[in-house]
């Protein structure tokens, strides 16, 4: 080999190019180290809704300050969406020296299993996806007077989804369901904001739910709203009809 120059010639050229390398990486790494470009802004595409201001500048402070270049905007992201309220979150670096964050929220469309379990709140956002966060120190009316849910967690999608289609189908009663339930057997039960339950039990194949609540909201006017006693139960689970029950009486099980 000592007697091939062209062979030196390349080994030594090889050489020089991998400690030219090490050399270019430990200078990355010193200056990624430095501060010598800190950040100087942190702005939001949007202000948030249900993050709390406070909890959220905390967490700026303590994970979004240092080199700007060298924060790790993975890291960044991974803590925003530890926040309860926070669905994704979107880093970004604007160069010379700010970071702007875009949040999405969860959107809560109703509420989920016992409201005053001591685990805190748990919602249904807009994806049919259960979350748990506690109530906004100043909640807003609406976020009070959402509906709540209760069945096995894998069901708040079709919760979700039979609320809408129930909500839209009850408008000429002036009805608001004020809670919806699924049985582990997949019954469906509903209570109105005016303390009406239909029980709807589950859905049949040649009398879907949907039928038979229609038939309630043709009937209701004529032949239950001005019933007395005032019936708080009605059961809907049979294919041709229903049954009234005033307060006091249970029907059976689902």
């Amino acid at each position: 080999m000592w007697h091939r120059p062209q062979l030196l010639n390349a080994l030594a050229d090889l050489l020089f190019l991998a400690g030219a390398a090490m050399l270019l990486a430990a200078a990355v790494v010193w200056l990624l180290r430095q501060p010598v470009a800190p950040i100087r802004e942190v702005t939001l595409q949007a202000p948030p809704r249900y993050v709390s201001a406070p909890e959220l500048a905390d967490l700026l402070q303590d994970k979004a300050r240092g080199n700007f270049l060298g924060l790790s905007l993975n890291r960044l992201r991974e803590s925003l969406e530890a926040l309860p309220w926070v669905r994704k979150a979107m880093v970004r670096r604007v160069w010379p020296n700010r970071l702007e964050i875009t949040l999405e929220e969860h959107q809560p469309l109703a509420r989920w299993g016992v409201v005053d379990s001591p685990a805190g709140h748990e919602w249904v956002n807009s994806h049919g996806e259960v979350f748990a966060a506690a109530l906004p120190q100043a909640p807003a009316p609406e976020l009070l007077a959402l509906p709540q849910f209760r069945g096995p967690l894998e069901t708040a999608p079709l919760l979700l989804q039979r609320y809408g289609e129930f909500a839209a189908q009850l408008q000429p009663l002036g009805f608001k369901p004020a809670r919806m339930s699924l049985s582990s057997r997949l019954a469906l039960e509903m209570k109105f904001d005016n303390g009406l339950t239909l029980k709807l039990g589950r859905e049949q194949k040649l009398s879907p739910i949907r039928m038979r609540l229609q038939r309630f909201i043709d009937i209701y006017p004529a032949a239950v709203a001005g019933r007395e006693p005032r019936p708080a139960i009605v059961d809907l689970r049979y294919p041709n009809g229903f049954t009234l029950y005033p307060a006091g009486t249970l029907p059976g099980e689902n």
